[in-house]
């Protein structure tokens, strides 16, 4: 195994995870409902909005790694760079997504529908994030 391929897995996964950990912080910090307290109250709707900034994160993050000429004159810190600057634009576009959707759709509020735990519309905003994340997947390969 050559060790630049190891040493790139190592940094993508830590820079993944932290990411992936990122955008969910900050969409919980936006959407008004507490994920960690309804996670641990068994709220199965915020378990699915959670899923999907999660795999919706991970598929962009997946894209912007794919998109990079590798080579030698590709260097490992304008990799990194050019996954968070991908991954940010991932995170507001969920954001803008959910909040356009939610507006647009006046026949029910999603965060009144997550916090009465409605399964239906949890699953409703994780199709909205992996929708996004395949919209900007495409854009960035």
């Amino acid at each position: 195994m050559n060790a630049m391929i190891a040493l790139e897995t190592i940094v993508y996964l830590f820079l993944g995870l932290a990411v992936m950990m990122i955008g969910y912080f900050l969409i919980d910090l936006v959407i008004p409902v507490d994920f960690p307290k309804e996670i641990h109250d068994g709220n199965k709707a915020v378990g699915w909005v959670s899923a999907g900034i999660y795999a919706g994160l991970g598929y962009i993050i997946r894209s912007a790694i794919l998109s990079l000429e590798l080579s030698e004159a590709t260097e490992l810190l304008q990799g990194v760079l050019s996954t968070v600057i991908y991954a940010g634009i991932g995170i507001l576009a969920f954001i803008i997504g959910y909040f356009l959707v939610d507006l647009v759709n006046r026949k029910f509020n999603f965060n009144e529908e997550l916090k009465n735990k409605n399964e239906a519309a949890g699953i409703m905003v994780f199709g909205i994030f992996m929708g996004v994340a395949f919209i900007v997947s495409g854009v960035i390969l």
